[in-house]
């Protein structure tokens, strides 16, 4: 079939009705404004809208289809158009003939599928399109190659399920486990119930050590810093690259941060699971290349910063200060709002300014939570960016390091953006 979706064939599989006005498409979207002549409409239901209400500005704009709930010329009519996605999603993954590689976790997913892929030299989603719409859309277009890895992503309840259903996975691989999306997820035991679902649905499971604590699974394997059966070993952390032993291997990584050490080992262990090369995947490694935001080097006026404000969460947080423990110099932490934390959120923004405390006296808290994480531990408190850059502006010194986290939403990467590039 290649990257054409024929109205008949999605009719079939997921018991719609196709009604007159369609045409074959050469590609699917979710999202009205990316719709375009050829492409098939999901009209989904949304946190703010549904997409039936978009379904006849898509088929203006060209739509080959609309997979809908709704009957009207154009459409391809089912009675859930997002359980319909899933059934068409598991539809293409199960044409594909390699091995698929999904990587779960409460954090550091992008990163170790970055690093599988790149390790192995698999095709993967751009950025982090880890639902099932994402999802179906890569391995509609996904040609013949040995394998692939894809990113599963989960806000609520029972959505692991679905998109391991959809992905089936040959190998899953668990990054760690921590609090996320508690808005969604509710609470901490049930992110571990989610978030492990993965790897009771792969033949082949892997773990970190920090998330494989109290998971009892038959052939679980672990990786790990100097722990579990695929070890990284005499660890050499700079601000610009990271190094370490696996084995006899020396393996050399272009970014710092603890992150991408384990998410390159998670690679190298993958690659030995599943009978690849293990002096390919290194050296494939060496050239790594991360999506900007994670651990992202720059130097602007003098200033080095760390730019790992793609998003944040407790886990990622740590990991990030426990490296910044590692470097020498004067160091300011920059930390803003970490998002879906629910009811806990106070709790987990304390306990993080307790860490920070542990690093650096240089602290700068931004956000709804800025003022009483600096009563705690001290530090300045800010509420908008305008401020901090002001701040920062007029107390940083050339040679010092600034170190960026805090959820996506927050924007943090717009003080790189304004900062001067000539020096402060």
């Amino acid at each position: 079939m290649g990257g054409e979706l024929k109205p008949e064939w999605v009719a079939q599989l997921t018991g719609g009705r196709v009604h007159p006005g369609v045409k074959p498409a050469h590609d699917l979207h979710w999202d009205s404004r990316q719709v375009g002549p050829g492409v098939a409409f999901f009209a989904l239901p949304g946190n703010k809208a549904h997409g039936r209400d978009f379904a006849q500005e898509a088929l203006a704009k060209g739509a080959a289809f609309v997979v809908t709930d709704q009957d009207h010329p154009g459409a391809v009519e089912v009675s859930r158009p997002e359980r319909a996605l899933l059934v068409l999603g598991r539809a293409l993954r199960d044409r594909f003939r390699g091995t698929v590689v999904a990587v779960g976790g409460s954090s550091g997913k992008t990163t170790t599928k970055e690093c599988l892929a790149q390790g192995l030299g698999w095709p993967a989603p751009e950025g982090n399109l880890n639902n099932a719409p994402g999802l179906t859309r890569f391995f509609l277009h996904l040609g013949e190659a040995p394998g692939c890895v894809v990113e599963l992503g989960i806000d609520r309840p029972l959505e692991m399920a679905e998109l391991t259903y959809l992905a089936r996975p040959d190998l899953g691989v668990l990054t760690a486990l921590g609090a996320e999306h508690l808005e969604g997820l509710g609470s901490l035991e049930n992110v571990v119930r989610e978030e492990s679902w993965l790897l009771w649905a792969s033949p082949l499971r892997l773990a970190s050590v920090q998330a494989a604590e109290g998971l009892k699974l038959p052939g679980l394997k672990t990786y790990g810093i100097g722990e579990g059966d695929f070890q990284a070993r005499d660890l050499e952390l700079t601000l610009d690259t990271s190094q370490f032993h696996y084995g006899r291997l020396r393996i050399w990584l272009p970014y710092p941060g603890l992150g991408v050490v384990l998410g390159a080992l998670a690679a190298l262990a993958g690659a030995e699971m599943l009978g690849q090369p293990l002096g390919e995947a290194a050296e494939r490694l060496a050239g790594l290349r991360l999506p900007p935001g994670r651990m992202q080097r720059l130097e602007l006026g003098g200033v080095r910063f760390l730019n790992d404000a793609y998003n944040a969460n407790p886990l990622s947080l740590k990991a990030g200060l426990e490296f910044l423990q590692t470097q020498p110099g004067r160091k300011w932490l920059v930390l803003g709002r970490m998002a879906e934390l629910g009811r806990e959120a106070l709790r987990y923004h304390l306990e993080a300014a307790r860490w920070a405390a542990q690093v650096s006296p240089h602290r700068v808290f931004i956000g709804p939570f800025a003022q009483v994480q600096a009563n705690e531990v001290g530090g300045v408190a800010l509420e908008t960016l305008e401020e901090a850059l002001r701040f920062l502006k007029q107390n940083v010194r050339p040679g010092d390091l600034v170190y960026l986290k805090a959820s996506r939403s927050v924007g943090l990467e717009r003080l790189l953006e304004l900062w001067p590039k000539e020096g402060v």
